[in-house]
């Protein structure tokens, strides 16, 4: 049993590339783990590096899995996920995940709605960003919306200023560029929780930002989890 960062009632601010990697028990497979409540079959969110070659057994996702391919080809029976590629697995879905040339994949385990079906496969790069109102300097692409969360890709253009209450808490991930929220610098695979009743204070960098954003999600966090995720 692992208990890391479990405390959502605070904010965690962690710079992922310089958290060490940590051996998963399949050969050529690592993790950068974020947070965690459980041992090998864990609500979880990690960095997950595959080594050219690797491969997972099947495996049952009763939880649910989402993820972000940040570099490489993440692959499965279902076909390959290049960098930029967006992917929400829900409870029940099965696969076997590989990468031939090797991958390095954003990755959230059982945190789902158990009663989630829907299956998304987004490729964030080809999508069309939108002016999101009422936001100067900010433009989106939608990923993700139900009656528990909302998953969007920003793009903040170099200056802009984000000021967001976030009810249901958020979580953050620099794709790229910077940006500095409430005093502290987050670069790229900068990753910031802020829980519920919180609010978003950003100012993009001199280059902009590419943040990864989810809201809402955190009113569910539950106290454990089971069953068959083993990223």
């Amino acid at each position: 049993m692992m208990d890391l960062n479990t405390d959502f009632s605070q904010r965690v601010l962690i710079h992922a590339d310089a958290v060490p990697w940590v051996p998963s028990p399949i050969a050529g497979v690592d993790r950068r783990m974020l947070d965690r409540i459980g041992g090998e079959v864990a609500r979880a969110t990690s960095i997950v590096r595959y080594a050219p070659g690797s491969l997972f057994p099947p495996h049952t996702h009763g939880g649910g899995e989402e993820f972000i391919v940040l570099d490489g080809v993440f692959q499965d029976e279902h076909g390959d996920y290049p960098a930029g590629s967006y992917v929400r697995n829900p409870p029940t879905s099965r696969h076997q995940p590989a990468s031939k040339t090797g991958c390095t994949i954003f990755v959230k385990l059982w945190q789902f709605d158990p009663d989630d079906r829907t299956a998304v496969n987004i490729n964030m790069r080809k999508q069309a960003l939108v002016f999101a109102p009422g936001r100067p300097g900010v433009a989106i692409v939608p990923l993700f919306r139900d009656r528990r969360e909302t998953v969007q890709w920003e793009k903040w253009e170099p200056g802009a200023e984000i000021s967001l209450n976030v009810p249901g808490g958020a979580e953050l991930l620099v794709l790229g560029g910077s940006c500095k929220e409430s005093g502290n610098l987050m670069n790229e695979f900068s990753w910031l929780r802020i829980p519920v009743g919180g609010r978003i204070e950003a100012v993009a960098g001199e280059r902009g930002a590419q943040v990864w954003i989810k809201t809402g999600g955190l009113r569910f966090v539950p106290p454990s989890s089971d069953g068959c995720e083993r990223k």
